[in-house]
């Protein structure tokens, strides 16, 4: 199979990025709900890259669990605990997770079992209080690279400042 981190273009990746955004900054005007933000950066996401084959957020719900929240794709899994997984390692240590292979990740939990690789970034507020995790999953393996987790964690970045008084 294809490595897709390899296969588009950097500048071509990049733009997709910057146009994703332009259309997610401007949906995200005014007085939002957070979980409304988070179905619509899932959905415009997982539209724009053909390589995201899950999309989706896992909320912080007590600072030991993260709880499903909106995504696009087929199921998701519905509790996960910090100890656990790749996103559990995102939450934990609130650095972005990038696994080219689930395979190799220790204690990666197979929620599809068609799923490669993966991508998780944390979603912090400017006081460090975690919201949530953004995971995208992908059926390729490699797919990622640093210029998605640049775009993501930019764009994770901008959430927790947007919605740093929310509550999951």
């Amino acid at each position: 199979m294809t490595n897709v981190a390899r296969s588009v273009p950097a500048a071509d990746k990049a733009i997709a990025y910057k146009n994703v955004r332009e259309r997610i900054d401007a949906l995200l005007v005014g007085d939002l709900d957070w979980i409304a933000a988070m179905a619509t950066v899932a959905c415009e996401l997982h539209n724009a890259f053909d390589y995201f084959h899950w999309t989706g957020f896992y909320r912080n719900v007590d600072g030991k669990n993260l709880l499903i929240g909106p995504y696009q794709g087929g199921h998701g899994c519905l509790h996960i605990a910090f100890d656990r997984g790749v996103c559990g390692a995102a939450a934990r240590t609130r650095q972005t997770q990038l696994v080219d292979d689930v395979d190799s990740f220790p204690g990666h939990i197979a929620c599809s079992s068609s799923t490669r690789s993966e991508i998780v970034v944390p979603v912090v507020t400017p006081d460090d209080q975690l919201l949530a995790v953004l995971d995208v999953d992908s059926d390729l393996p490699g797919a990622f690279d640093s210029i998605d987790q640049r775009a993501l964690e930019d764009l994770c970045a901008s959430l927790g400042t947007m919605f740093g008084t929310a509550r999951t």
